[in-house]
């Protein structure tokens, strides 16, 4: 997975000036633009449409001040189709209009290009299974939540603590396959995880098809595969989100899986009173790389 996502880098790098075509890239690397994506966001900590737009303003911002182009032309050669367009790209990047850094200098904020380089890491054990799961569906309460990828979501938080107490016992009686127990599913995810970007979080159970589903709870059709399972024991939600962020970093280089479309759950196996602490099982839908 490094080497491929340095190849990217260099395709980026050779589609600069022009359309850069993600499923292309991933295409002539033997993967899934789901998977290309998820992993470069978890790595580099930015989105592959960030990257991308701001390597073009870095090389862009070259021609702007050596003023050898009228500002149109500099927007065409980058791939916009306007100086508007391309206006509005460099401020968000530069934090200035291409006209006041072509009159005075600057400011100017380079985005180098990126490599990825494999470290010695994982000194703790993941524990983790490959898990074929029937069809089945996520039933429960939904809403539309934004992504917080540290800490606490205070939208999800509220999100659950407007239910009553008894509609959690409600919902943890209909459950009846696995993941076991209440569960936390992010569905509908970007595959860049831009922090802030919208998600469905639904707080539910794991049914099987057959299970008759009240009609005031809302429902997530999840087809027949298979999952990676990763069990997570600590500080909450700290120690589940080392684990989230290792699966890019570690697992996933190191073993023959690539994600695959489809919702990524948190199945809560055990905790404190106050929740400072918990065991999970991260449940992420895989395929064979």
């Amino acid at each position: 997975m490094i080497a491929a996502l340095n190849r990217l880098v260099d395709l980026v790098e050779e589609h600069l000036a022009g359309d850069f075509d993600v499923e292309d890239a991933a295409r002539e690397l033997g993967t899934t633009e789901h998977h290309l994506r998820r992993m470069f966001s978890s790595l580099a900590g930015m989105p592959l449409s960030e990257y991308v737009r701001r390597r073009r303003m870095t090389v862009a911002a070259a021609d702007v001040v050596r003023a050898e182009r009228d500002l149109l032309g500099i927007a065409v050669r980058h791939g916009y189709g306007s100086a508007e367009a391309f206006g509005r790209a460099f401020r968000a990047v530069h934090g200035a209009a291409p006209g006041d850094v072509r009159r005075d200098g600057g400011p100017l904020r380079a985005q180098p290009q990126l490599r990825f380089r494999l470290t010695v890491e994982g000194s703790e054990r993941m524990d983790t299974r490959i898990a074929d799961h029937p069809a089945f569906r996520l039933v429960g309460h939904a809403a539309r939540v934004p992504l917080v990828h540290w800490g606490a979501n205070p939208h999800i938080q509220r999100h659950i603590t407007a239910l009553p107490p008894e509609e959690h016992q409600r919902l943890k009686a209909l459950g009846d396959t696995e993941p076991a127990g209440l569960l936390a599913v992010s569905a509908d995810l970007d595959p860049d995880r831009a922090e802030g970007c919208e998600l469905t979080y639904l707080h539910g159970v794991a049914v099987s098809p057959a299970t008759p589903v009240p009609g005031d709870l809302d429902t997530i059709e999840v087809a027949a595969g298979r999952w990676a399972v990763f069990r997570t024991s600590g500080p909450h939600p700290q120690a589940l989100q080392r684990t989230w962020a290792a699966t890019a970093s570690e697992w996933f280089p190191a073993n023959p899986w690539r994600l695959r479309p489809g919702p990524e759950i948190v199945a809560v196996l055990d905790r404190a009173a106050d929740f400072s602490t918990a065991t999970c099982e991260l449940w992420l839908p895989v395929e064979p790389a």
